[in-house]
Formats: C-alpha cells, structure tokens, sequence
C-alpha cells in the first residue's frame, strides 16, 4: 500500500538541469521528513538533501548546495529535487525516502546519468 515512486531521471548533458519527482501514497505525507538519496556503483549511499516535513527547514551535501533544491508539496504528495549545473560526479541512481523516529519507506530510484 506504501508507495514512493521516483521519476524524471533521465541522461543530460554536463551543465544542463533535470528535476527528479518522487510520488507518495498510503501513507501520511505530511507528517514524514523526506530525503534524497543517491548511490552510484561502489559507492556508498549517501544524504543529498532534506527537507522537514512541513518545509519549513531544508539540508544540502556540500557537493550539491548552490546547485541542488529540494522542495515539497504536501497537497500533491509529492517531493522534488531540482538539479542545476549537473556534473559528472552527478551521476547515480537518486532514492525518494521518507522519514519518521519509527518507521521509514523507500522508493525504488531513477537513474540519473551526467555524460557528453
């Protein structure tokens, strides 16, 4: 019934843009912090950004501030992470996850590839 499902992946050139959506269900979205995550082959998981669950605060990885923004729309149920200036070192599949002390839930991630 839970459901967390990423799109707007895709492959973009170094310096171009692309926004990531992540669609929640069976869940209530607006109690859950939410997160994005990325991981690329052999490397570890790492935190992208969050964002509290009424958007009030937001947190960025030093490798993404200035670039990256997350934002959220409790009526739509629905988080997203604009990406500007992507390079390279960009490039992973990006992870929706929704965060409460008890309970977490992850989507199943879209592939973002920064290449020329």
């Amino acid at each position: 019934q839970v459901q967390l499902v990423e799109s707007g992946g895709g492959l973009v050139q170094p310096g171009g843009s692309l926004r990531l959506s992540c669609a929640a269900s069976g869940f209530t979205f607006s109690s859950y912090a939410m997160n994005w995550y990325r991981q690329a082959p052999g490397k570890e998981r790492e935190l992208v950004a969050y964002i509290a669950n009424t958007g009030g605060n937001t947190n960025y990885a030093d490798s993404v501030k200035g670039r990256f923004t997350i934002s959220r729309d409790n009526a739509k149920n629905t988080v997203y992470l604009q990406m500007n200036s992507l390079k390279p070192e960009d490039t992973a599949v990006y992870y929706c996850n929704a965060q409460r002390p008890v309970r977490n839930y992850w989507g199943q991630g879209t592939q973002v590839t920064v290449s020329s």
